[in-house]
């Protein structure tokens, strides 16, 4: 406990009971070792008797006046850190040499501890015996850790990894959450907001103003991006980045060639749109990756890839197309519109170009605007064209009957390529939205066979029920609910587990209005086999049959 006094030429308990034990007079050897180690301030000698005369131990005494002092000489630390003396650092590694022998001494350590975190470079051999010792490591400053992680990237590593595997915890556990609703989904919270969860908070304060570390988490985000291709690491890399730039980190964000594309994004983001002016911003930065540096457009095409964005560059694009046709112009004749495509093209191929390691930008396949665009637009009109005829008076009307099939370009183009994929999912829900169920029975059966399953992934799976919340009232309609489970959801359930939960998701919400016949063969097919585990507690849960009677007779 006391060990490092002997260092500094201080008696400890050892040295008095050496003492004690070769003395003749113990008593008087007693005084004489208070009066060395005592306080060495020759009024206070004739004050202690008064001390004793109302009962208070010299222990006492000394451990008060030892803890303000203690008090003190850590604000004067942080005092001498703070100031423009320009020997200040000098001061504190020459109290730094007085102090460190005591480090493992708990009264002392502390004071230690708040001179290492104020030194901006502690010397290495220091820096060896903190990391060394785990007791110390866990009670030294983040300031002092920066130090010792920026040369040691696997005990960094160590730190972080929990942190990340959290982050995607705390994403997934977001997609598949009970509250289902169309206004309070996985995109609504802002980008602000986002950047106040612990994660990207605890990350930032670990970074601080280190661009080494920085790198070294990048590198983290590159590489379990890669091996995982999950694009919540890509959401965390332009989390973090702007959750820096909140705090003013220009040591970090000048040097990062993406931070200004990364803040002009975010603001479309917040606003769920990419305007002309942004739009232009965005172009601007894309064009002027120059020849040599093309490596960034690997990490452009990473916060691209982010699904806050890809959601925003979606939302734009349907918007311009809902333009564009009341204009009754063609999708390759808008500038805006091609340049949101050529933006989704790079984000949706950010796993492909951070893997080959090929830094350029992919070919945007001109059909997605000439043959995909049109059909889809058909699409709309027909649907448009049914609305209006339904709006005549019965003599004018026609024996029109609503479309059931779908264009073979848009088919062809939804199984074929990505970001047509992407526009046709984000179509489907625009039409949920609208409470639209023709279209929606005409459009779901489609979305079976899509680009890499796309139409069954957690993020569409999540929004899409939500949407279909707002149909509430269809689902008792066994047509409906043929085409929502049979025609969709149920055709790949089995094998995947994912589409199991958000179908459980819905019912949850639905099961009241979900024709009662429909709902009893539905838990038989949903039922798993026989196994204990999320889905069969779920199911045993909240779908017994007793509450299923119950709630139908509601």
């Amino acid at each position: 406990m006391f060990a490092g006094l002997p260092e500094l030429g201080i008696s400890n308990g050892e040295d008095l009971k050496e003492t004690l034990t070769n003395c003749t007079e113990p008593l008087k050897a007693i005084d004489q070792f208070q009066m060395e180690n005592g306080i060495l301030l020759p009024t206070l000698q004739s004050a202690l008797p008064f001390l004793d005369l109302h009962g208070t131990p010299r222990l006492e005494f000394h451990q008060s006046v030892f803890d303000e002092l203690r008090e003190k000489l850590m604000e004067r630390v942080a005092i001498i850190a703070e100031g423009k003396d320009e020997d200040r650092y000098g001061k504190l590694e020459e109290l730094l040499e007085k102090s460190f022998p005591l480090v493992k001494m708990p009264s002392i350590q502390p004071v230690v501890m708040q001179v290492l975190k104020h030194l901006p470079k502690v010397p290495e051999k220091k820096l060896k015996t903190v990391m060394a010792d785990k007791e110390l490591y866990k009670v030294c400053s983040v300031e002092v850790k920066r130090q010792i992680w920026q040369d040691n990237q696997a005990l960094f590593g160590d730190e972080v990894s929990p942190l990340l595997k959290q982050y995607i915890v705390e994403k997934e556990a977001a997609l598949f959450s009970s509250d289902l609703s169309i206004l309070h989904n996985f995109f609504s919270p802002s980008p602000k907001t986002r950047r106040q969860g612990e994660v990207v908070l605890k990350l930032t304060q670990m970074i601080g103003k280190n661009v080494k570390l920085y790198d070294m988490v990048l590198q983290f985000l590159r590489t379990l991006f890669l091996r995982t291709r999950n694009v919540h690491y890509c959401t965390l890399r332009a989390e973090l980045l702007m959750s820096l730039h909140d705090l003013d980190i220009s040591e970090i964000c000048s040097v990062d060639p993406c931070h200004k594309f990364t803040w002009c994004l975010d603001a479309c983001i917040r606003e769920k749109f990419v305007d002309g002016k942004r739009a232009r911003e965005l172009q601007g930065f894309l064009d002027g990756v120059k020849k040599g540096q093309e490596q960034v457009l690997g990490d452009l095409s990473m916060i691209l890839c982010d699904p806050f964005a890809c959601n925003t560059l979606v939302l734009s694009i349907m918007r311009n197309l809902q333009e564009l046709l009341s204009q009754e112009s063609l999708p390759r004749d808008s500038p805006d519109l091609m340049l949101l495509l050529r933006m989704l093209s790079l984000g949706q191929g950010a796993w492909d170009m951070i893997d080959s390691q090929v830094f350029k930008e992919p070919r945007l396949d001109l059909e997605v605007v000439t043959r995909f665009l049109p059909a889809m637009m058909s699409v709309v009109v027909d649907d448009h064209t049914f609305t209006v005829e339904q709006k005549l008076p019965s003599e004018e009307k026609s024996s029109l009957s609503y479309p059931t099939t779908l264009p073979d370009a848009f088919n062809r183009y939804l199984q074929e390529n990505r970001v047509a994929c992407e526009m046709g999912l984000y179509y489907v829900l625009h039409i949920a939205k609208l409470r639209n169920k023709n279209a929606l029975q005409r459009l779901l059966p489609a979305l079976v066979e899509t680009y890499n399953d796309m139409a069954f992934g957690d993020i569409f799976l999540h929004l899409l029920t939500g949407h279909l919340t707002l149909l509430s009232d269809e689902f008792g309609s066994e047509e409906f609910c043929s085409v929502v489970f049979d025609g969709f959801l149920l055709t790949s359930f089995s094998s995947k587990e994912n589409v199991h939960r958000h179908t459980l998701r819905m019912l949850l919400h639905l099961q009241h209005k979900v024709l009662p016949s429909y709902m009893e063969t539905l838990m038989k097919t949903l039922e798993p086999p026989k196994q204990v585990g999320f889905i069969s507690i779920f199911i045993n849960y909240h779908f017994s049959p007793l509450s299923v009677t119950k709630t139908a007779k509601e």
